[in-house]
């Protein structure tokens, strides 16, 4: 998967798969912080320091989680472009 971008309330972040369903996210240019899917809907991020889990609900985490989730969904516009030009 190619890294990407989202928006939530007007600021943008840029979100970079890593495998494992962690992902790790940049915002206004700057390496943010990095998150991964637990079980359920929840979404971890991790300390930027350390790299351990913080288990703390976070809505901000869980709101970008969400979005890569439906980002995920979405079939790429590309592809479909492709598929029309081709027919």
């Amino acid at each position: 998967m190619q890294p990407f971008d989202l928006e939530i309330n007007n600021i943008n972040y840029a979100v970079f798969p890593e495998g494992n369903e962690t992902y790790t996210i940049y915002k206004d240019g700057k390496e943010y912080l990095q998150i991964q899917k637990d079980e359920g809907e929840q979404w971890i991020k991790f300390d930027g320091e350390t790299g351990t889990p913080i288990f703390e609900i976070d809505e901000e985490v869980n709101s970008l989680g969400k979005l890569i989730e439906a980002y995920k969904e979405e079939p790429e516009e590309e592809e479909d472009e492709d598929y029309e030009e081709a027919n």
